[in-house]
């Protein structure tokens, strides 16, 4: 069984993802962080539901921490696709942003990329297989008001994204970037108002995460072989 790990996987989107992969018969990682209660209570449901899940806790932002523990985790068996999820919001004007906000966000979203995918790439090489996908946002592409820390870092997995595929190409491993726009969720529904939605998304509704999750599924499976390099919009042709 393919073993496959989902950085935030506790939260809205990474859960959906974590479902959908398991349900496609994946032995599912979910990652957590400050929310390992909530991993451990999704791991059960997929079990619960015959599926495969494991929990695995720790902080993409530590390095050290992280390679340390990766390292651990592929000593049985390697991981062959990583749904690199994990983000964090701190938005605020840039004028009035701080430091901390700023750090905070690039750390998780893109040194945290770094962190979990590097120790994982020599498996995937070895094996001549491998699925990559990093979960970006529409705001990474046309930018948004309060986001500049947000946007920044979801840019920088973008042009990471294309330089990796070009690394991996020969060796059966493939990266790709799934940029979503308004997603249903605790975090969208308490920004954006329902006429908000109509006046933003061409389609008058937000996505939903299991749309978004399907997209990823389709690019773990074998059938996306020949996809890579590529930053793909699911935003309801916002943009």
């Amino acid at each position: 069984m393919t073993r496959a790990l989902v950085t935030g996987g506790s939260g809205n989107i990474g859960s959906a993802i974590c479902k959908r992969l398991a349900g496609d018969g994946f032995d599912v990682i979910v990652h957590a962080n400050r929310n390992a209660e909530r991993a451990e209570a999704l791991a059960a449901e997929i079990r619960g539901a015959g599926g495969s899940a494991e929990v695995a806790v720790f902080d993409v932002t530590d390095s050290e921490g992280t390679r340390q523990y990766l390292e651990t985790l592929v000593l049985s068996e390697a991981v062959q696709v990583l749904v690199n999820n994990a983000g964090v919001h701190a938005d605020a004007p840039m004028a009035g942003m701080s430091q901390a906000q700023w750090d905070a966000v690039v750390d998780v979203s893109l040194n945290g990329f770094f962190n979990v995918t590097q120790p994982l790439l020599m498996a995937m090489i070895g094996k001549r297989w491998g699925r990559i996908v990093n979960i970006s946002s529409v705001s990474a592409i046309v930018g948004t008001r309060g986001q500049a820390n947000y946007a920044a870092a979801k840019a920088g997995l973008h042009g990471a994204t294309r330089s990796l595929a070009r690394e991996l190409a020969s060796r059966g491993v493939t990266v790709n970037a799934v940029a979503p726009g308004i997603i249903a969720g605790d975090m969208s529904d308490a920004a954006f108002g329902e006429s908000q939605i109509e006046a933003l998304v061409p389609m008058k509704r937000a996505g939903r995460a299991d749309e978004v999750a399907a997209l990823v599924a389709f690019l773990v499976s074998e059938e996306s072989a020949y996809v890579s390099g590529q930053i793909i919009g699911i935003n309801g042709a916002m943009i």
